[in-house]
C-alpha cells in the first residue's frame, strides 16, 4: 500500500522517484552521488482566487483561500539510497506570445502577470527551489533568455523552434557537472506531413558513472482536438526513434516527458500505455479524450444530450480517410498501430489517493482553465526504471475552488530556497503557465537511481 509522507512545498512540482532496474522491477542498486535532495518538510500556502459556482458554471469574483498542501506518495519498492537518485521535471511554461494570443484562457489572472519579465523570474525562481538535474520545458520562446538565467545555476541546454510562423519550442537543459551529452536529435514533424510540432531526444551520460545512460525525449504533442490521426503519428515517430536511439547506445533506459494534448481516458493514452491501436475503432476526432474536459462538464454542470442517431453518426465519423490512417500509422493500408517500447506512466504505477487519482492512476486534473480541466502531462518510462515515489496533485474540491489554474498564492516559507531568497510571507506572486502555474498540477518532477543486476555495490 502507498504511503504518503509530509515533504511538499508550492515550490515543488509533481515529482516520482524511480530506480534503474530489471523489466521485473526487482531492485538492485549501484551506488554513486547524484546530488539533489528532495524536500523533507510539508509547506502550506494558501491561493486566492474566483469561485466557480455548480449550478451555473460560471465565475463569480468572492475571493476565499482554499489551503494548498501536496504530499510525497512512496511505492512499496525497496528504497533506494538518497545518493542515488537524480531529478526530472517535464514544465509547460505558456509562449510569451501565447499567453496574449489565449488571454480569454486566463479570464482571472491579472495582464500584469502576463508579462514575460515577471514570469521569467518566477520560473527561473522555480528552478532553482526545485534543483533538477533534468529540465523538460514546452511552448519554449525566449529561450535563450532562459539559458542566460539557468546556466548562472549550472545548466547547459538545447532547443529546437517549432517550423512555420511559430516563435515557440522545446527546450531541455542539464546540470552541466551531473550528465554529459552524447547525442542529441531533434525531430520536425512537418518533414513527415504531421504539422509544426518539434520533439527532442536527448542521450546522457552520468559523469560520475560512464557506464550509465539514459535517453531523454521532450514533446509537445499537436493540441487541435480533432486531429487525433496527427497526433498519433507524431508520437509513433517519436516512439520509434526513441526505440532506435536507445538501441544504439545499447539499450539504455528511456524516459518520455512532455505535453501529449490527451486524456488517461483517450485511445492515444492506450496506445502508449497497450503498445497498440487499430485506429479503426475509434472515432479520429475522439481520439485525445480533449473534447469532453470543458470545466462544466467534468464538474457534473452540463450533461451531453442523448442522440438517437448516435449509432450512425458514430459509425460515420469512424470512417478514416486514406490520409488520415496515413498519418497516424505511417502506411495508408496498415490500422493497426504499434510501437516497439513497453511503457508505463509514472503516477500510475505509484498508487495514489482516489481524492487526487482517476481509474488509471493518473492526476485527476494537470491542465485548468476556462476551456479544459484534465490531465495531458505524462512522464513516461520503458524496462529497468520503477518509480519510488510522487509527489501528488490536488485534489478536486481544492481545483473547483481555486476557479482555473494559475492562481495566485499567498506563499509560505520554503526550505527549497535558502533563507536569503525568501520573501515575506504574505508576499504575493502569480507563475502563468499553459499548465499549473504554482499550484504545480501536472509538472512531472522525478528521482531516479540507477541500478543493475546482481548484489549492491
Amino acid at each position: 500500500m502507498a504511503s504518503s509522507t509530509c515533504s511538499s512545498s508550492w515550490l515543488s512540482p509533481r515529482a516520482p522517484l524511480f530506480t534503474f532496474g530489471s523489466a521485473r522491477r526487482q531492485p538492485f542498486f549501484l551506488c554513486f552521488l547524484l546530488s539533489c535532495k528532495p524536500a523533507t518538510n510539508a509547506i502550506s500556502c494558501f491561493a486566492t482566487g474566483p469561485t466557480t459556482s455548480i449550478s451555473s458554471g460560471s465565475y463569480s469574483r468572492r475571493w476565499f483561500k482554499p489551503e494548498i498542501i501536496r504530499h510525497w506518495v512512496e511505492d512499496d519498492q525497496p528504497q533506494a539510497l538518497q545518493e542515488n537518485r537524480f531529478t526530472v521535471v517535464s514544465y509547460n511554461i505558456l509562449g510569451d506570445r501565447n499567453a496574449y494570443k489565449h488571454r480569454d484562457m486566463y479570464p482571472n489572472v491579472d495582464p500584469l502577470y502576463l508579462k514575460w519579465a515577471h514570469r521569467k523570474r518566477v520560473i527561473c525562481k522555480e528552478l532553482a527551489g526545485w534543483n533538477p538535474d533534468i529540465i523538460c520545458l514546452q511552448e519554449v520562446d525566449r529561450y535563450f533568455d532562459l539559458l542566460k538565467s539557468v546556466e548562472k545555476l549550472g545548466y547547459a541546454g538545447s532547443y529546437k523552434r517549432r517550423t512555420g510562423d511559430y516563435s515557440d519550442g522545446c527546450a531541455v537543459f542539464w546540470k552541466a557537472d551531473e550528465f554529459r551529452l552524447l547525442e542529441a536529435e531533434s525531430i520536425e514533424f512537418k518533414a513527415l506531413g504531421l504539422r509544426d510540432n518539434v520533439a527532442q531526444l536527448s542521450v546522457f551520460e552520468i559523469c560520475k558513472a560512464e557506464s550509465k545512460r539514459i535517453l531523454v525525449g521532450n514533446i509537445h504533442v499537436l493540441y487541435n482536438p480533432h486531429r487525433g490521426d496527427v497526433k498519433l503519428g507524431q508520437i509513433r515517430f517519436l516512439l520509434s526513434r526513441a526505440q532506435i536511439l536507445a538501441e544504439k547506445w545499447g539499450n539504455i533506459p528511456i524516459v518520455l516527458a512532455g505535453d501529449f494534448n490527451s486524456t488517461p481516458q483517450s485511445a492515444i493514452y492506450k496506445f502508449l500505455a497497450s503498445s497498440e491501436l487499430d485506429i479503426m475503432l475509434y472515432d479520429k476526432k475522439e481520439l485525445s479524450g480533449q473534447r469532453n474536459c470543458k470545466p462544466a462538464q467534468v464538474f457534473g454542470v452540463k450533461k451531453e444530450m442523448g442522440n438517437p442517431f448516435s449509432l450512425m453518426d458514430r459509425y460515420l465519423k469512424n470512417c478514416w480517410t486514406n490520409e488520415e490512417i496515413k498519418a497516424a500509422t505511417g502506411n495508408s493500408k496498415c490500422q493497426l498501430l504499434l510501437h516497439p517500447l513497453k511503457l508505463s506512466s509514472s503516477y500510475a504505477t505509484v498508487k495514489g489517493s482516489t481524492r487526487t487519482r482517476d481509474l488509471h492512476g493518473e492526476p485527476l486534473a494537470t491542465s485548468y482553465h476556462s476551456k479544459f480541466l484534465g490531465t495531458v502531462d505524462y512522464l513516461w518510462y520503458s524496462d529497468g526504471v520503477v518509480p519510488i515515489r510522487v509527489l501528488d496533485t490536488l485534489p478536486f474540491d481544492i481545483l473547483r475552488r481555486t476557479g482555473g489554474l494559475p492562481c495566485e498564492v499567498k506563499k509560505a516559507l520554503s526550505q527549497l530556497q535558502q533563507q536569503s531568497e525568501l520573501q515575506p510571507p504574505h508576499h504575493r506572486e502569480v507563475i502563468v503557465s499553459r499548465h499549473n502555474g504554482c499550484m504545480f498540477v501536472g509538472i512531472n518532477f522525478q528521482e531516479w537511481s540507477f541500478r543493475q543486476h546482481g548484489n549492491e555495490i
